[in-house]
Formats: structure tokens, C-alpha cells, sequence
């Protein structure tokens, strides 16, 4: 009895956190299907990949995680480009249990600090979809259209600084700029 308690309680702590399942990737650049192989294969590499699902109408890739994985945006957005290519735009599908989030505001949300932009105070529960809004993540366009809807510093250089003190994260602290 004890021994099924202890598992369901691990269970229940591992779906407690915000769980990553699905990263899609839209990739500029792309001329030809022979382009999309070599980003498909690029993404099979990462650890945290289970599968790749390219679609070359749309320029774009479903990376599905593995379950339990930690992921890491920036290397999905290196390999893209180590391709020879750049991301145009990049969407998380993310797992939420009872995520408070506030407009303008940080967020560690599984191991990966978020900050939240143009949204409205609300908490998150179940599949929801995020954007990336970093410089990279985004057209220069779109990157700097997003400009007002915060002044600080991190969303210029994508990590902590000394805007990011109140929050308690330490400075140079990765930041992913999103909004949903």
C-alpha cells in the first residue's frame, strides 16, 4: 500500500509543473524540399526531440518533446540556423498547473524563466500555446512592434539584468519574452 501511494504521489508532483510537449518552428528561408531535409535533420539531433514532423507548404516543423524532458529554445533555434536558415517564428505548446501570470512580469515556469507581454492577469491551466518573442524567435518587424509593451531592459538582450533584480533572478539569467 505504501509502495502505491509513494508512486501516485511521484506522479502527482511531476504533473504539478508545466510540461513542454510540442515546439513548432517556422523557418524563413526555405526554397526547396531539400532545404527542409536538412533542418528535419538538425532537430532529429536534439535530445529532447521524441520526433520531427516537417510540412514544406508552410515552412514549418512540429517538434514533439520527449515526455519529461527539459528543453532548451535557443538550441532548437541554433540548429535551425547551424542549417543554414533562420527561425520566422516559434510556438510552444505547453501543459499548465495553476500558472499565475501577470502582464510584464516574470515567471519560472518549469525550470525556464518566462516573461509574459500583453497579456492579462490570469492562470494558466492545461494546453495552452505560447509565442517566443525574443529577437531570433521573431522578424525584426514583429520584435520591434513588441518594444511597447515593456521597457525593460531583458526584452533587448534576452537575459537578466538589473531590471530583473525585483524578481529575484540573478543577472545573466536566460529570459524568454512571450505572450499567448
Amino acid at each position: 500500500m505504501k509502495n502505491i501511494f509513494l508512486a501516485v504521489s511521484i506522479l502527482l508532483a511531476f504533473t504539478a509543473n508545466a510540461q513542454v510537449t510540442t515546439v513548432t518552428i517556422q523557418a524563413s528561408g526555405l526554397t526547396c524540399s531539400m532545404c527542409s531535409n536538412s533542418i528535419n535533420k538538425a532537430l532529429k539531433t536534439l535530445p529532447f526531440a521524441e520526433s520531427i514532423v516537417p510540412n514544406i507548404k508552410t515552412s514549418s516543423f512540429v517538434v514533439n518533446i520527449k515526455p519529461g524532458s527539459k528543453v532548451n529554445f535557443d538550441d532548437i533555434k541554433n540548429k535551425v540556423e547551424a542549417a543554414g536558415f533562420f527561425v520566422a517564428n516559434m510556438k510552444v505548446n505547453m501543459h499548465f498547473e495553476n500558472q499565475k501570470i501577470s502582464d510584464n512580469e516574470h515567471f519560472n515556469v518549469d525550470g525556464i524563466t518566462f516573461h509574459f507581454l500583453n497579456v492579462k492577469d490570469q492562470t494558466l491551466n492545461g494546453n495552452k500555446t505560447i509565442q517566443i518573442l525574443d529577437k531570433g524567435y521573431v522578424s525584426a518587424k514583429t520584435f520591434k512592434k513588441n518594444e511597447v509593451y515593456t521597457k525593460m531592459d531583458c526584452y533587448k538582450t534576452g537575459v537578466a539584468g538589473s531590471c530583473c533584480t525585483k524578481d529575484g533572478l540573478a543577472s545573466g539569467t536566460r529570459i524568454y519574452h512571450v505572450t499567448i
